[in-house]
């Protein structure tokens, strides 16, 4: 008997015509580590709600979803409460009460359970979770790492048979994910805990799946063991997703099982190409116009209150016309803040923000937001104000006072730009979260500014998005545009940055290139780099190791 059985099962939201999920069937048993992986909008999430009755959106549903032999409709709420645990993907969203002790306790405490009995396994909770130091700490003050792990013991604290989780680590720095997945991995060796996991970044937990569920376009296409399935989506953009070492292996033909880890992929590029003659990527350099940075920070101190301490000190950066600039750093060290200083949505008690050589407080607020500068923030709900993403558009336009036929021609070209046509009728609040980034970067390029705050861009978007994403990036930037972005995706910073800078601990502590950037971290640098380095000079990204791999390769048959 399965311990997880889908039978059958479609989905179709009102007033859609189009399912959402078409016929999946699979079983799950229990004690497996489960990843589904898919592009942005095939439905992943919609599938974890289903069995998760409180969560599972309105709609037509056909099919059945047996839990434990008995039909997820058919369970009563205190099973389907307390053996069901679901983890979503923004840390904020889940968090109940003000305090990290009350938030372990409140879910027992709604199931009735004995004040001494709540006590023994929130004290047994935190300890293994390592709580302990900021058991007592606001909700509110903790790190988006911390947020997250305490979304996780709260749902733990109940033990749970079966753990769903929707892109955990969409909001995690590199470092804070991998800690989060480990914890997961434990959880379910240790404890047989049965796990269902949607996850766009598949560096780390890929090699912890038992299995991976591929889906596209609401069609379960693939459901195997990891290797096998890195062999099946060789052809399939789903590839993109893929570990380094599982991407790179897929370009070429070798009779070596496919390596899934960064130690098996050194293996792999030790065995098929040994660089004898010191290939290495060859490195342009980028003149910038450093005597007139469009947009700068100076000596800048800030702190969200008198009683609170500073989140930046000190901190001063350059930005210049035409590049595209990423900044990189941990949960907490600042980036975010930095973002609205430069926005003029926060002001420091000390230094200056910089714009086009004028103080940014001297703008007025029309001809600073029109034309000049504009903010994408992290969670792009903040910036949805009507029922459908066509009427999203129309407050921008209106706003910018464009002729019809102008709008009408912004607006096509944005929606062909960011291929959204599909969805311009629905809420933004029934769009996956890949969707919902897409459209609120719509209307971001709708007001036309000169300069482009972007805050973790890629959050919740599949790799072949990310891809798309990149190009319109890459178009803005021949324009004449600046980018300014704040991101945890080092793969993609990597590959599409002109310069990364590291916030430490409230100020900028490394600002260089790609290359000099990664090749100099040892810790705090891609997978590509982790995988190459002392085998191939200057590989910084998947695409650099296949090259250098095929250089080799015409070198060996000369």
């Amino acid at each position: 008997m399965a311990f997880i059985d889908i039978k059958n099962l479609s989905f179709t939201y009102p007033n859609e015509d189009k399912k959402v999920l078409d016929n999946i069937s699979l079983k799950i048993d229990e004690g497996e580590f489960i990843v589904v992986c898919g592009s942005t909008g095939c439905g992943k999430s919609t599938l974890l709600k289903q069995l998760k009755v409180d969560l599972s959106p309105h709609g037509v549903k056909t099919g059945d979803i047996f839990y434990k032999n008995t039909s997820i409709d058919s369970l009563d709420k205190r099973t389907a409460a307390s053996e069901i645990g679901y983890v979503l993907q923004n840390p904020e969203a889940q968090i109940v009460t003000d305090k990290v002790w009350h938030e372990l306790a409140f879910g027992l405490e709604n199931l009735g359970v004995p004040s001494s009995v709540i006590r023994l396994k929130v004290a047994e909770i935190a300890s293994f979770f390592g709580i302990e130091e900021w058991f007592r700490q606001k909700t509110a003050d903790l790190s988006g790492g911390q947020k997250q792990l305490l979304n996780l013991a709260s749902i733990m604290v109940m033990n749970p048979k079966l753990l769903i989780l929707d892109e955990p680590t969409s909001q995690l720095d590199p470092i804070a994910a991998a800690d989060f997945i480990s914890t997961l991995a434990k959880l379910n060796k240790e404890l047989s805990l049965t796990i269902l996991l949607v996850e766009h970044r598949l560096e780390e937990v890929f090699t912890h799946a038992d299995k991976v569920a591929v889906l596209d376009e609401g069609k379960l296409i693939a459901f195997d063991k990891p290797r096998n399935i890195s062999k099946f989506i060789k052809n399939h953009p789903v590839l993109y997703s893929m570990p380094t070492p599982v991407r790179v292996y897929n370009k070429f033909s070798t009779d070596d099982d496919c390596p899934l880890t960064i130690r098996e992929g050194r293996s792999w590029l030790l065995k098929n190409f040994p660089n004898k003659k010191n290939l290495s990527i060859s490195i342009e350099s980028k003149t910038l116009e450093e005597d007139n940075p469009v947009l700068e920070m100076k000596d800048i101190y800030f702190r969200y209150d008198k009683t609170l301490p500073d989140v930046l000190t000190g901190t001063s950066l350059k930005v210049y016309r035409g590049e595209i600039f990423c900044i990189l750093g941990g949960n907490g060290s600042g980036k975010t803040t930095a973002l609205t200083l430069l926005s003029r949505i926060n002001k420091p008690y000390r230094g200056k923000v910089i714009l086009n050589g004028k103080n940014i407080d001297k703008y007025k607020s029309k001809e600073l937001y029109h034309n000049n500068i504009a903010l994408l923030p992290q969670d792009p709900q903040t910036t949805f104000v009507t029922d459908s993403v066509e009427k999203e558009f129309k407050e921008i336009i209106k706003t910018m006072n464009y002729s019809k036929l102008e709008a009408e021609v912004k607006v096509d070209k944005i929606i062909d730009r960011l291929n959204i046509k599909t969805i311009i009728k629905k809420h933004p609040y029934d769009l996956s979260g890949g969707e919902q980034q897409k459209v609120a970067l719509a209307k971001i390029l709708l007001l036309e500014p000169e300069i482009i705050l972007l805050d973790e861009p890629t959050k919740g978007i599949d790799a072949y998005s990310k891809i798309e994403l990149a190009n319109i990036l890459k178009e803005l930037k021949d324009e004449g545009k600046t980018i300014l972005m704040v991101s945890h995706d080092i793969e993609f910073a990597a590959e599409y940055s002109d310069r990364c800078a590291l916030f430490f601990d409230g100020e900028v502590v490394s600002v260089g290139d790609p290359y000099s950037f990664f090749n100099g971290n040892n810790f705090y640098t891609t997978a590509a780099n982790k995988m190459s380095r002392n085998i191939f000079k200057n590989a910084i990204t998947s695409e650099d190791v296949i090259e250098l791999c095929k250089k080799i390769q015409i070198e060996n048959t000369n």
